[in-house]
């Protein structure tokens, strides 16, 4: 059975490279990007829009779908695939993110120093973490066999392992006993899903260890030794753009190179490029859409000088200077947004808060991103891949 699932190289230029990862649900060409429908919708967009957009894979959150509806109402309703209408590739989370934000707040949070949500985590201990809900109030306690249970119940065809994600700014002491126990949550996680385990399922393990070299470089001969069918990137990855290159650059070398690596909560343009670059295979984040709920739609370098600061990878239509443009807001984008309504109108919806902009943003912000994956796949056939760069991503972007 395991046979449903396999990962195919098709080209490598530099270290950046071509793929398919093959699942019961249909194939990924690689290098992809994976939307975040977090409580089993991609917030304001239908799927069918999803679909039409040419999307190969989404993914859905652990931790909130535990809490409600329940993962129990999940497999009533047939999986996450039945219950969505998305007969594409899905991934789920384990929750290990969540565990770190309920900890430590979110990563914009700790850069920004705010901490306005209330924190509800009890406690992180070897068994599991134990969290009131923010529905209810109500205590759970999710372990790694909780995780992997809750997941194979929901159903989607690519699993992560439970970790603890640690922040930047804890010492290295607390980051090396937190990939330790992250590690041993790996195997846990890795015997549940083996007792059960019908091939319809594929498990990543995550690399830890924070921006140690050393302790990266023991997390990865860790995964690297397991049979683990895809890696994740996991863990912070530094405080700084520069940082964050190194880091994945660093883990990158110490990876196995026939498995599928995953970098997780990463979907800014020039961040996409440089992973690539360095052989990251998939991403995920919700900037994208996001953005789009904030009024930001993206657009390429080359479509950004005339009315974008260079230092943005996308244009804000809430701006005053948008009132009376009837471009869209990409001339040279064919997805539904761009073909049917102008900047303007969408400045209006804005304005007039109406529900429809989010939508329409969200439709050429998905768009967007998975033109850019198929152009990056493209670039990495033809080994282009840095003229590529030169058409979506402004260089000074590198390191703001």
């Amino acid at each position: 059975m395991k046979d449903k699932f396999s990962f195919k190289l098709i080209k490598q230029s530099g270290s950046a490279r071509v793929g398919i990862i093959e699942t019961p649900n249909g194939n990924i060409e690689t290098p992809a990007f994976i939307f975040c429908a977090t409580k089993a919708a991609i917030k304001a967009v239908d799927i069918e829009r999803i679909s039409e957009s040419s999307t190969q894979i989404i993914l859905s959150n652990t931790y909130h779908l535990m809490l409600q509806p329940g993962e129990d109402t999940v497999a009533k309703l047939g999986g996450l695939h039945k219950m969505m209408g998305w007969n594409r590739p899905m991934l789920t989370d384990s929750g290990g993110y969540q565990i770190f934000s309920l900890g430590h707040g979110s990563v914009s949070e700790e850069i920004k120093g705010t901490r306005k949500k209330q924190k509800t985590l009890i406690k992180i201990n070897e068994d599991g973490a134990v969290f009131r809900s923010y529905i209810n109030g109500k205590t759970y306690c999710l372990t790694p066999e909780k995780s992997i249970q809750i997941q194979q119940k929901l159903g989607a065809d690519l699993i992560l392992v439970l970790d603890e994600c640690t922040p930047f700014h804890v010492s290295k002491e607390y980051t090396q006993r937190s990939m330790l126990m992250s590690h041993r949550w790996a195997e846990r996680s890795l015997n549940e899903f083996e007792k059960s385990n019908h091939g319809k399922q594929a498990l990543y393990g995550i690399s830890q260890g924070g921006v140690y070299q050393d302790l990266r470089r023991e997390s990865c001969d860790f995964i690297n030794n397991l049979p683990f069918f895809g890696q994740a990137i996991g863990g912070s990855l530094g405080q700084s753009k520069e940082q964050m290159y190194d880091v994945v650059s660093f883990t990158m070398e110490h990876l196995k190179k026939d498995r599928p690596t995953h970098l997780l909560g990463i979907g800014g343009i020039v961040d996409i490029f440089h992973a690539v670059e360095l052989g990251i295979d998939t991403f995920d984040c919700v900037h994208p859409t996001r953005l789009a709920r904030h009024g930001g739609a993206l657009i390429k370098a080359k479509n950004r000088d005339s009315i974008s600061s260079k230092c943005k990878e996308h244009i804000n239509l809430r701006n005053q200077q948008f009132e009376l443009d009837d471009n869209p807001i990409e001339s040279d984008c064919l997805c539904f947004t761009c073909r049917k309504h102008s900047r303007a109108y969408i400045h209006h919806l804005l304005k007039a808060k109406e529900l429809l902009a989010y939508t329409l943003i969200t439709i050429h912000n998905v768009f967007f991103m998975n033109k850019l994956m198929e152009s990056i796949r493209q670039a990495i056939l033809d080994d282009r891949l840095d003229q590529e760069k030169s058409n979506w991503a402004s260089l000074d972007l590198a390191f703001s």
